[in-house]
């Protein structure tokens, strides 16, 4: 006798298809912070990774990451490296991505080490940075004797980063002998890169309506050299031209204390001519700034200002974060855009919490 089946109803839920064990059970599991001693031991191997790793810490806003780079950078302090660094200024469009990777590749090809740091624009709209230096420098990218980092300028003094002087002591603890600092070129940016090279070069550009715009007296006593980009083609003769314009305008500025003349030179940052002659002019104010032991007093005076320079900083960050002059600031801001107290006055009040708190 054979027996009927009931026909399940539609509603029934079937079994569904038993899931695979997962593959890999550490997928899930967070990496293990690295320790300060291993930061410090890889770097001062030169190791790539670890040193792109730390710079991040520094740049990074974690109250634990700044205290971990502020030990990085203690350890980093006590190596010893006779590094030279070069700042690099100009207009945007002089040439400067062309240029940098010009002379990298002339300094790897004598077999030195060098770094780059280059400072991106940050905008003032989004924050975000484009951070494209690396594909400007195609061929230095790939040089292994090369190092660039892109960093976002952020709201630091004319777009230089504000953690580009803490980032060259780890690239000098990672035994690079070039270290090149690239400004975005407006504001006050090249005052900020002066005061942490050695060497301060100025790109410009002729027959774009630039010689009397650069004829500044600010940005020409800074500089140590002003060369003169693409200086190829048709516009070579005004190049040369420009260049007897600047060499006559140095003469009206007065000496520099170190007892260095700046020299003018030319050339072609695109043809790869005549970077050889811009190396020499570096390495002949190296010998005479340490024969005369300019060189320590520059360093012992910029490590002056940036002390002062970041007891600044914290001072004012410490001044913002407390509450009760946050408060004040917010009521005496309204008083003063209705003009009900002078600016002057709300000033001292707020300055008056802040000393008592």
């Amino acid at each position: 006798m054979s027996t009927k089946k009931t026909p399940k109803s539609a509603l029934t839920e079937n079994d569904g298809v038993e899931q695979p064990k997962m593959i890999n059970p550490n997928a899930v599991v967070r990496k293990k912070s690295i320790a300060t001693s291993s930061y410090v031991s890889e770097i001062k191997k030169g190791n790539r990774v670890l040193l792109s790793k730390a710079i991040t810490l520094i740049e990074s806003t974690s109250k634990k990451h700044q205290q971990q780079a502020k030990a990085i950078i203690k350890e980093c302090l006590s190596v010893k490296n006779d590094a030279i660094r070069i700042g690099i200024t100009g207009v945007p469009g002089v040439g400067k991505s062309t240029f940098i990777e010009a002379f990298g590749l002339y300094l790897t090809s004598l077999g030195k080490k060098v770094a780059v740091l280059a400072v991106d624009p940050s905008s003032s709209v989004s924050k975000g940075s484009i951070l494209g230096d690396k594909t400007r420098m195609e061929e230095l990218v790939r040089d292994t004797n090369a190092f660039i980092r892109p960093s976002p300028s952020g709201n630091s003094l004319g777009g230089v980063a504000r953690k580009t002087r803490e980032t060259i002591i780890l690239c000098e603890a990672a035994g690079f002998d070039v270290i090149i600092i690239e400004t975005v070129g407006v504001g006050q940016s090249e005052t900020a890169v002066h005061s942490m090279v050695d060497f301060f070069l100025l790109l410009k550009l002729a027959g774009a309506g630039d010689q009397l715009q650069g004829i500044k007296r600010g940005i020409i006593e800074m500089a140590d050299s002003i060369v003169i980009n693409k200086a190829d083609g048709t516009n070579l003769k005004p190049a040369q031209l420009a260049r007897t314009e600047f060499k006559r305008a140095l003469q009206l500025y007065p000496h520099k204390d170190n007892g260095w003349v700046p020299k003018v030179t030319t050339c072609s940052a695109l043809k790869k001519e005549k970077i050889d002659g811009v190396w020499q002019i570096i390495s002949d104010y190296l010998a005479l700034t340490k024969q005369n032991y300019s060189f320590t007093k520059r360093r012992q005076a910029q490590n002056k200002f940036w002390l002062l320079q970041t007891i600044e900083e914290q001072l004012k960050a410490n001044f913002y974060s407390n509450q009760k002059v946050a408060s004040l600031l917010a009521k005496l801001i309204k008083q003063v855009e209705d003009n009900t107290i002078s600016p002057f006055d709300a000033a001292e009040q707020v300055l008056a919490i802040n000393a008592n708190s």
